[in-house]
């Protein structure tokens, strides 16, 4: 099963030259070491995504512009809004896929 994720997961596109932390205001009760549970609404560029140096596309400073979260939990939910993981997963309009480098926390929570 895969783990959750949270606010502070480090997240990278693969077009960027340096990696970024999640920010969650989707929700602000559900928690997992005692930091709130990403979802698929926390998606906002520079709100919940950081940017990520400079694109490897644009040779500009990244400016994230992203589309829905793929590989989100299939049953797990907060508020009806999947839960992200550690598999999940985003495009960027400029070409770059968004993933999750590391979960944000050290506990084992796991999602269906």
């Amino acid at each position: 099963m895969p783990a959750k994720i949270t606010e502070q997961a480090q997240l990278s596109c693969d077009k960027g030259s340096s990696p970024g932390k999640l920010s969650v205001t989707s929700q602000q009760f559900c928690k997992a070491g005692n930091k709130l549970i990403a979802t698929e609404k926390d998606k906002e560029a520079e709100t919940n995504i950081p940017a990520f140096g400079t694109c490897s596309i644009t040779q500009k400073n990244c400016k994230p512009q992203v589309s829905a979260w793929m590989n989100t939990a299939a049953k797990d939910t907060i508020n009806g809004s999947k839960i992200l993981t550690r598999q999940s997963f985003c495009t960027c309009s400029q070409g770059g896929k968004i993933s999750v480098s590391d979960k944000g926390h050290t506990e084992n929570h796991e999602v269906d």
